[in-house]
């Protein structure tokens, strides 16, 4: 019996101490700060406070009341949330003690009328996940007078911008950035980044951008840009502001810019101009994706472009620049916002002079190698002028129409010098060859496209419609004249080749594309996307080499017939496909297929021989995306492609500008098909500022198309002649991770973080018919610390080590494993009487090898001590050094197939600068910063 009593005592105290913990509770009332009317329907959650997941969610009543219960005992957060009006967050415990809390009357306050000078009970989130969104609030960061949004980015978690304005975030490079949503002088990041006043921003949006076509099916085609979005303050968007910045210093290095822009209201102006041989050149532009593939190339949809090169806009490091650039951005919205321009125009114009040199290492077969080192001049000169506009419309509130269009002219002159010597692995020399190469050259290019969508009766049937058509003239004119020699063992010379020839090259191309997709809701969480396309491309190329008439005035007038070539080309792809979607609540899953037919037609003018080729492209995707809450989600796709050969590895344009590799085709190629997975992962916690971002991709190729290359090894000539095979039974495959975990050190001040990422790939190719395996490895780990107060001083510290391995089947006796460190430093410090102090640091070091014997380590230091005048400190005087201790190096190491390469080129050294800065600015509001 007593047995009995004591079970029942037991479940009667257990089912009271379990009724008492499910009894807590919390209510209150909502209502608008200025008017004190109830606010109905108010969204009110109540989250973890350990990992801000959503616990119990309720409205408000008609009254603006609210009340929640059958919480259990711990510690919260409560988010309340209305349209239009600023997120209130607070922070309470329910205990045995406090039960219940009544939080009485919210006052909500409307986004627009909030101030810097109204205090608001609670913490607003530095943070919010929305599906793929990072949505980064600018007044939880600090915000310094005069400063630019590049240093509001340089705080924020996750996010990464370096010495020259490179932007990654979340291990991936940002390409765009936005403002408002709207392009701001179209592709160049650092324009908005390095101009744009930090205090006009309300908040900073990371995302990948969709294709337009996805956006508005919601369903995702695989097509996506990393982006930041720029959102400006409601009372930051009428006025103008700008900044004059105007330096010379030693060793003839000079830096001038100037940019005003003019707000006011639904319009946008601005204009910006830049002189300098720093490296600021503020000319990234990015047109590749709409005018086709460089070279001769074939697309993932087996498009094929005569395209003229790469974009050659950049300076990538390599030699001393010398740029002058200028532009003009203007946009509006009218008609009640229904109509909208935005327009660009830009020119400038690029001159890189400077030298490389390229030790290299080819393996071969039996323990062999073959060594070259490679000496290069070079003289680059570059100008364009581009024009671009989007107009779009809002016929309705059904449908819309986006018109974009863009005109490119391009002037290239480019001069090479090259000295090659190769010496066997014995270090006798095989080979040699004195060469120059020079190419004088037009481009005209010109895209536009029309995007139509359509929203029926029935919700979420639709219908899109997308057209483009581009077209691409080039005209190079050029001469290669080289000297070859090649050498016996015992040294004596064996045979030589001269090569003294002119070069024309002349291609047009033409390439309509169009979509058509159709949307249809089959029940409430399944629904059916249909799309089909067609694609024509009508193109020409015609490359010629005249060698020199010695007997009639030394003209270039004999055709060489190996080296020149004419072809004309026609090809038309059929596109169709269909994709089910799948939506309920905090999950979204798509799956589906896009299935191609390409009719390819290339006459050889010259032979009269035609290639034709008929063949089927195979892409399916899915991808799955979950919201866990608020701040947190993950999501996970899958793409496969069909890889189609390209005509150059079918029948190669052969091309002699280099004597040691010769190309030959393989008109037996068959496609390969590449597999592509990634999935990343999101999460941020509001009371402790905790954020974890996580990325990982794995891509796997079968039946790959590898290089065959064939080196002669005999006696004298070391020459290599290549093509692309199958490797029917094998795999190629990489991979990368990316993992990122910051926290905010409340006692310190501190953000404090880490990543850790790795990654690598499998890859085989043939070297003399044999079978070569290459397989390369790496892991990255770093810290970054940083710390802001304002008008005092800010800090960052971030680095970290990273060691790479290489395995080649060739030879085990070549291991070039090695490691390296890299960091990035910088601070700044305001001192009494308008002083400032601020400095970037940059170390590196790369391990010496098996293959290099040497360590290579450079420590360079970017410092400034700038002084300040009137109240709102607009004028400053900056002396600046560029490279102090004078160790900058260009200097870089790699590795692909058989051969391994190591580089040296010509960078920017150490160099004073004294410059005179004027920001000015005249907009609504007044710039408070955060404490």
């Amino acid at each position: 019996m007593k047995i009995l009593f004591w079970a029942f005592a037991f479940l009667c105290l257990s089912s009271f101490s379990l009724k008492a913990q499910n009894s807590y509770s919390v209510k209150g009332s909502v209502a608008d700060t200025s008017m004190m009317a109830p606010l109905v329907n108010t969204s009110v959650s109540v989250l973890n406070a350990k990992d801000s997941t959503l616990v119990k969610f309720t409205r408000t009543n008609n009254e603006g009341e609210f009340a929640i219960g059958n919480l259990k005992g711990g510690k919260y957060l409560l988010l309340v949330t209305y349209p239009k009006y600023a997120d209130y967050v607070d922070n309470f415990a329910l205990d045995s003690v406090k039960q219940s809390i009544d939080f009485k009357r919210i006052s909500m306050l409307l986004k627009s009328k909030l101030l810097a000078d109204v205090i608001i009970k609670g913490k607003a989130a530095a943070i919010r996940i929305k599906g793929d969104t990072t949505e980064f609030n600018a007044g939880s960061f600090v915000i310094e007078p005069n400063s630019k949004v590049e240093d509001l980015l340089k705080q924020l978690p996750g996010i990464q911008v370096d010495k020259d304005g490179k932007i990654t975030a979340q291990g991936k490079t940002v390409s765009k950035v936005l403002v408002d949503g709207e392009e701001f002088f179209g592709d160049d990041p650092t324009l908005v980044t390095k101009n744009l006043r930090a205090d006009m921003v309300d908040k900073v949006q990371l995302y990948d951008k969709k294709s337009d076509q996805a956006t508005f099916t919601g369903i995702d085609d695989g097509e996506r840009t990393k982006t930041l979005n720029i959102k400006l303050k409601e009372d930051k968007k009428n006025g103008y502001f700008g900044k004059v910045d105007a330096g010379g210093g030693s060793g003839e290095f000079y830096q001038g810019q100037a940019m005003v822009n003019a707000f006011k209201a639904k319009q946008k102006f601005a204009a910006y101009g830049i002189l300098a041989n720093t490296s600021k050149i503020g000319l990234g532009w990015e047109d590749r994706n709409k005018y086709g593939s460089s070279n001769v190339e074939m697309s993932e949809d087996g498009n094929l472009n005569f395209n003229g090169g790469q974009d050659d806009l950049n300076y990538n490091g390599q030699g001393i620049p010398s740029a002058q650039s200028g532009g003009l951005h203007y946009e509006q919205k009218w008609n009640k916002d229904k109509e909208s321009i935005n327009t660009n125009y830009k020119a400038g114009g690029l001159s890189i002079d400077g030298g490389r040199t390229d030790l290299s290492q080819q393996i071969l077969p039996g323990e062999q190698q073959i060594n070259s080192n490679n000496s290069e001049r070079f003289n680059n000169d570059v100008f364009r002028q581009k024009l671009d506009a989007t107009y779009q419309l809002k016929i309705d509130s059904t449908s819309n129409l986006k018109i974009i269009a863009d005109a490119t002219l391009k002037s290239t002159k480019s001069n090479k010098r090259n000295s090659v010597f190769g010496t066997r692995a014995d270090s006798t020399m095989q080979n040699s060859n004195l060469s120059s190469l020079t190419n004088d050259g037009d481009q005209q290019s010109f895209y536009a496209s029309a995007f139509y969508n359509k929203k029926l009766k029935k919700k979420g049937r639709t219908y899109s419609v997308l057209l483009s058509q581009s077209h691409n003239t080039q005209e190079d004119d050029g001469f290669l004249y080289s000297d070859v020699d090649y050498f016996a063992s015992n040294g004596t010379q064996a045979d030589s080749l001269l090569t003294d020839q002119r070069k024309t090259y002349n291609s047009n191309s033409a390439v309509f594309n169009s979509n058509v997709t159709y949307t249809e809701p089959l029940t409430k969480k399944f629904s059916l996307v249909l799309n089909y396309g067609i694609n024509i491309n009508n193109a020409t190329s015609d490359r010629k080499s005249f060698n020199r008439d010695l007997g009639n005035d030394n003209r270039y007038n004999v055709l060489d017939e190996a080296f020149s070539n004419n072809f004309k080309l026609h090809q038309i792809s059929n596109q169709g496909g269909s994709v089910i979607n799948y939506k309920n609540g905090k999950a979204n899953f798509n799956f589906g297929t896009k299935l191609a037919r390409v009719q390819f037609n290339q006459m050889d003018l010259n032979s009269g021989i035609n290639l034709k080729r008929n063949f089927w492209n195979f892409r399916p995707q899915a991808s799955y995306e979950y919201k866990f809450s608020q701040f947190k989600s993950a999501r996970f796709g899958y793409n496969g492609n069909t890889q189609q050969p390209t005509i150059n590895q079918i029948q190669p344009i052969r091309i002699n500008n280099d004597a040691f590799n010769i190309s030959e085709g393989n008109d037996q190629l068959k496609p390969s098909f590449k597999n592509s997975v990634e999935g990343t992962y999101n999460s941020y916690k509001v009371v402790s500022s905790e954020y974890v971002y996580m990325f990982a991709t794995y891509n796997f190729e079968t039946n790959p198309i590898a290089m065959s290359r064939n080196t002669d090894i005999t006696d004298t000539e070391g020459r290599s002649t290549y093509k692309f095979v199958n490797i029917d039974d094998k795999v190629i495959s990489n991979f990368y991770m990316s993992n990122h975990y910051g926290k905010k050190v409340e006692s310190l001040g501190f953000q404090v973080g880490g990543w850790l990422d790795f990654g690598g790939g499998t890859k085989y190719n043939m070297v003399n018919d044999v079978l070569n395996k290459l397989e390369t490895r790496y892991v990255s780990v770093g810290i970054n610390i940083n710390k802001h107060l304002a008008k005092k001083y800010y800090f960052y510290i971030s680095g970290g080590p990273k060691y790479n391995t290489y395995k080649n089947s060739l030879t085990t006796a070549v291991n070039n494993n090695g490691g390296s460190f890299k960091s990035n430093n910088g601070f700044q410090i305001q001192l009494p009487g308008k002083l400032e102090i601020s400095s970037e640091i940059e170390y590196n070091r790369t391990n010496r090898t098996q293959v290099y014997s040497d360590n290579v380590d450079y420590f360079t230091m970017n410092s400034s001590v700038t002084k300040k005048f009137f109240k709102d400190d607009k004028l400053r005087f900056s002396v600046s050094g560029n490279d102090l201790f004078n160790q900058n190096r260009g200097f870089s190491r790699g590795g692909s197939d058989n051969l391994l390469t190591q580089s040296s080129y010509t960078t920017i050294n150490r160099y004073l600068l004294f410059s005179l800065i004027w920001d000015f600015n005249k907009m609504g509001g007044g710039l408070k910063p955060k404490n």
